[in-house]
């Protein structure tokens, strides 16, 4: 979208505050949020006209206190603030476009929602994870018992439904929810190679050129993505189904958004990394055991295929030569690294369960 000066716009004019967010308000602020970004010196215009964001403050606001602060969890809520968050993270990658979407990447206000969204949320994750005790656990053991118990688990509903009972629909279904970070996969990891070099930033680094196909785009991870939604009709460009995803899959991608951009949570991030790249395997191999009992091609399942035979050996590169070795770098801190493993455990979970309501749904239509 090209940026756009202030009269080219639309903005809500009577956006009532209430004490229940209906769900088409939150819609129309979301609109009106997305023409903001586009505004031409978007801060520069707030500053002249302080009524432009005033439907936006209220509704995060008012989301914020229903998603964070109440007992009433509201869905949408949740979703609205998640996509807000969205929007602005997913400036810190390039996507190619025009250039002028970029042209508030730095805005100060923008910086100042995303820090009011992330502090409620964050505050609220933690009290969803019962965290007590890491501080005084052996943490290599902690962290090789974790990798050993998920590397192999014991197998749940969620996983023998994908495997065993998830249509054609179904696998569409969940192919759009999944492509909104498996065409730009590892992107956050891109942004935590930088800096001095070592033997533990060196083996980042190795995943990431892996990640990335050394160099060449038919071996990228995110082209075998690709390739699925082509075998399947699908459409490839970003962020197509954007709107079909849920609020919990996007607050996992937020996730490692807050903690990557983030140097002082970088041991959380690595246990975050740690337990994706361990679980993967096991969770890919239901969906990839559902398509060959769809009859789909070797196209169709390629990139879930591609990651339950690359991520065992990740797991291993980032159990022994990352996340070990950053124990005695820091002795008073590495239990972040558990902390981040069990919360990215956590998140990861409650997002699956999310897509398996969806793929349900779309099984059932």
């Amino acid at each position: 979208m090209q940026n756009k000066n202030i009269s080219e716009l639309n903005f809500l004019s009577d956006f009532e505050i209430g004490l229940d967010l209906a769900e088409h308000d939150l819609d129309e602020v979301e609109g009106q949020f997305v023409q903001l970004l586009n505004l031409n010196n978007l801060d520069e215009q707030i500053r002249e006209n302080p009524s432009l964001t005033e439907a936006l403050e209220i509704a995060i606001e008012e989301a914020v206190a229903d998603a964070y602060e109440s007992e009433s969890d509201s869905h949408h809520s949740h979703l609205f603030l998640q996509r807000i968050l969205y929007r602005i993270n997913r400036m810190k990658l390039f996507w190619y476009d025009n250039l002028s979407n970029y042209d508030n990447e730095c805005s100060p206000y923008l910086a100042g929602i995303r820090n009011r969204i992330e502090f409620a949320w964050q505050e609220w994750e933690k009290e969803q994870l019962q965290a007590n005790g890491l501080k005084e656990e052996n943490i290599e053991n902690g962290l090789k018992k974790r990798a050993e118990a998920d590397l192999e688990p014991e197998p749940t509903e969620t996983d023998s439904y994908f495997k065993n009972n998830m249509t054609e629909k179904g696998y569409r279904c969940l192919l759009a929810i999944s492509s909104l970070d498996g065409l730009v996969e590892a992107s956050q990891l891109s942004r935590m190679v930088g800096g001095v070099g070592n033997e533990v930033q060196s083996m980042l680094t190795r995943l990431l050129i892996e990640e990335y196909g050394a160099g060449r785009l038919q071996r990228k991870h995110s082209f075998y993505f690709s390739e699925m939604l082509v075998e399947l009709g699908m459409e490839t460009k970003p962020e197509t189904y954007f709107y079909s995803v849920p609020w919990q899959v996007l607050a996992n991608i937020n996730h490692s958004f807050y903690l990557c951009d983030r140097n002082r949570h970088f041991l959380r991030y690595i246990g975050g990394l740690l337990y994706t790249e361990i679980s993967v395997p096991y969770s890919f191999n239901n969906y990839s055991s559902c398509a060959e009992r769809l009859n789909l091609s070797e196209k169709a399942q390629g990139y879930w295929d591609l990651h339950i035979k690359v991520d065992k050996m990740h797991g291993q590169w980032m159990l022994n030569d990352v996340a070990i070795p950053l124990i005695d770098n820091y002795k008073d801190f590495a239990w972040e690294m558990l902390l981040g493993y069990d919360q990215q455990k956590f998140i990861s979970s409650r997002a699956g369960q999310a897509v398996l309501s969806e793929v349900q749904e779309a099984d059932r239509g």
